[in-house]
């Protein structure tokens, strides 16, 4: 084997594991005699094979700081289609892997063929396809086949979101995510177009190779923030979010959460990449984006009910501390300051690995504990940690991790973003001063915030009394769903611990997709990494002798059981327990301005009055307030138009005719 088929086997072997995963779900689909269970079993060894394959082969392009190139020949528009797999390309591709391999394992328990006959197939093999899609996606060269992986991306998320598609929620949440999908795709046709009258190519171009002073280059920035934007989950174009990953099966909403929302944040880097000499306010704007989706998303987050839909805020605000990394590093760039470029963006980097993991191992264990209790609303659980420890386990090193609180992962991002943030405002003034100084507290903000949601949410669902309405036995979820936890939490400790493990391949990220940084200090120079993990260990080794000693303290002493939460009462009831209403409560009411919580009091009449319930949820303010009354009121207007189409072919073909002479005149 020669040296130059070394150095590219790892890049056509990040490939052949995008093709393996597309071709897992094959044959559960075509071959009708097979057994389903088998099948199941068949697609879920494939993937975790390409993921093998390919996670491996994505570190060794990472690390030595390979780009290879592929053209394919094939009759299609926009040019040719090109393959490239770089350092960035191939740090997407982990966390893609990753979860889909964790997923595919969780599936087999949480989703049995056995009891899903009816939608095994279908899911099986969109999964496939939709985890090869997006690593198509990243390794994408060309317009024509990004827009070709990015569609099927759409089309995949969508068949396996209504997996149950015989629920109404369920196929109204789909519906709202493909028309969010399409308007992305039909903002990106745009984009691409503007790229071909900058650049007269449908070939990506190579980083840097652009200047932002150009005419097109501000419309050019603005829409892909938008096009992505609608992907990723940004704050105002966020809207499809929730109710998917609250409907979709549990194992599908931590791909969604995990991965899906990153590929709209690798597409607006990649693009953001092909400029130099980037102006301030294109940071500044995604700064402040990133502040209103981290600030806002844990806020709605506070005020939900259902464990799924509160999670799918929390990827609202950690899409938010990656934007917020990400606008810190372009405002250093604007400004030449190498230090807060570095930190930021190797922080907003860290950020979507971290996220991916910690997101998809909490959506994870909300399945497991929906598998286990028969509901989605937090009210309904309690005291299921009797029940289900390695569950709650799995869920607490989530949840740590997800509030940026050390040992683990989440900590280390957020940690790197505040370096950035603290870097620029000692060693910068003006605007930028200012936008860091919000930043920095923003940051704090929503640190704080998600504390408080997810002691809400571990105390509501695991500590306490079973609730009303709960089944009689919970149960301890199966094997292979706490194996694919397992895994995840593993991860989170991992780079919680030893975050140095991380930046071999963030520096080689960081300097294939931004030549210019080459001359950066590394960032093991500017990171105190060896403190971060001596106060992880001290963390571990001291949580592990207090547990220690209060275990051994319960052997020597004389307890008896009781029931929680008695607040005084000799015969307390679970209804006493804090609900997830009023334990949010206050921090609702205080930003009562941004939520507009509704609450349906009940109304008490006579002396003995009947029983009574009280309800209160915090709706979707920017859809039902914003979207929904502006599209009724296109709607009403455009009425008249809808005459146009009356059913009568020969109108049609005049209307054809009419089209085509006008675009003639205008080529001419």
């Amino acid at each position: 084997m020669t040296s130059e088929m070394i150095r590219t086997l790892p890049a056509e072997l990040v490939i052949a594991a995008a093709v393996l995963a597309a071709f897992s779900g094959v044959p559960i689909l075509m071959m009708r005699g097979i057994d389903p269970r088998f099948g199941q079993r068949l697609a879920a060894a494939v993937m975790v094979i390409a993921a093998i394959i390919g996670t491996t082969s994505a570190i060794a392009v990472i690390l030595n700081r390979t780009r290879i190139f592929y053209q394919l020949a094939w009759p299609l528009p926009f040019g040719p289609a090109e393959l490239s797999v770089d350092p960035l390309a191939a740090f997407f591709t982990l966390p893609i892997l990753i979860i889909a391999a964790g997923s595919s394992i969780y599936c087999l328990d949480y989703r049995p063929a056995a009891k899903n006959p009816r939608t095994v197939r279908k899911m099986t093999f969109f999964f496939g396809v939709l985890v090869s899609s997006m690593l198509f996606v990243v390794s994408a060269h060309s317009t024509g086949l990004f827009l070709l992986a990015w569609e099927i991306m759409a089309l995949a998320a969508y068949f396996v979101l209504t997996t149950d598609d015989h629920a109404p929620e369920v196929r109204d949440a789909g519906t709202l995510y493909m028309i969010c999908a399409h308007t992305s795709t039909l903002l990106l046709f745009a984009l691409f177009a503007l790229m071909f009258k900058m650049t007269g190519s449908f070939v990506f171009p190579d980083a840097g190779a652009l200047t932002a002073t150009q005419p097109l280059a501000t419309t050019f920035y603005l829409i892909a923030l938008f096009g992505f934007g609608f992907k990723a989950g940004i704050m105002p174009v966020h809207i499809w979010l929730p109710s998917a990953h609250a409907n979709a099966p549990s194992h599908i909403s931590a791909i969604m959460s995990g991965v899906i929302l990153k590929v709209g944040i690798y597409g607006l880097i990649r693009t953001i990449s092909f400029f130099t000499g980037v102006p301030l306010w294109w940071g500044a704007s995604i700064l402040v984006l990133g502040m209103v989706s981290g600030i806002v998303g844990v806020l709605y987050a506070l005020g939900q009910h259902d464990i799924k839909r509160l999670l799918a805020y929390h990827s609202i605000e950690n899409i938010g501390i990656i934007l917020i990394g990400f606008g810190a590093a372009l405002i250093g760039k604007s400004v030449g300051s190498s230090t807060l470029f570095l930190l930021g963006m190797a922080g907003s980097l860290l950020h979507v690995f971290n996220h991916a993991t910690f997101k998809a191992l909490l959506f994870l264990g909300a399945g497991s504990v929906i598998h286990a209790a028969g509901t989605r609303e937090i009210d309904r659980m309690g005291g299921l940690l009797r029940h289900m420890p390695w569950t709650a386990l799995a869920f607490l090193v989530g949840a740590v991790a997800i509030c940026g609180l050390p040992p683990l992962n989440g900590f280390v991002s957020e940690f790197i973003i505040y370096l950035g943030l603290f870097s620029g405002l000692l060693d910068h003034s003006g605007v930028t001063i200012v936008a860091l100084a919000l930043a920095a507290p923003a940051l704090a903000l929503v640190g704080g915030l998600a504390v408080a949601c997810f002691v809400k949410v571990f105390g509501i669902v695991f500590l306490g009394n079973a609730r009303q309405n709960a089944p009689a036995s919970p149960h301890e979820a199966p094997s292979g769903m706490l194996a694919a936890m397992a895994l995840l939490a593993g991860i989170c400790i991992i780079i919680g611990i030893a975050p140095m493990v991380a930046f071999p391949l963030l520096n080689s990220a960081l300097q294939e997709v931004f030549p210019s940084t080459s001359q950066l200090p590394t960032l093991a120079s500017v990171i105190p990494a060896f403190w971060i993990s001596v106060l992880a260990l001290c963390i571990f080794i001291g949580t592990a002798l207090i547990w220690s000693w209060y275990r051994n303290r319960l052997k020597q002493t004389r307890t008896e059981k009781s029931a929680t939460w008695g607040c005084g009462y000799l015969a307390p009831s679970c209804r006493m327990q804090y609900s997830a209403s009023s334990f949010a409560g206050t921090l609702v009411d205080f930003f009562s301005g941004i939520l507009a919580a509704q609450r349906h009091r009940p109304c008490f009449t006579g002396h003995f009055p009947q029983s009574s319930r009280f309800e209160s949820h915090v709706p979707e303010t920017v859809l039902e307030k914003g979207y929904l009354p502006l599209l009724n009121y296109l709607y009403k207007k455009s009425l008249p138009i809808r005459k146009l189409q009356h059913g009568h072919l020969h109108l049609y073909i005049l209307y054809t005719f009419i089209t085509l002479i006008i675009l003639f005149a205008a080529g001419n």
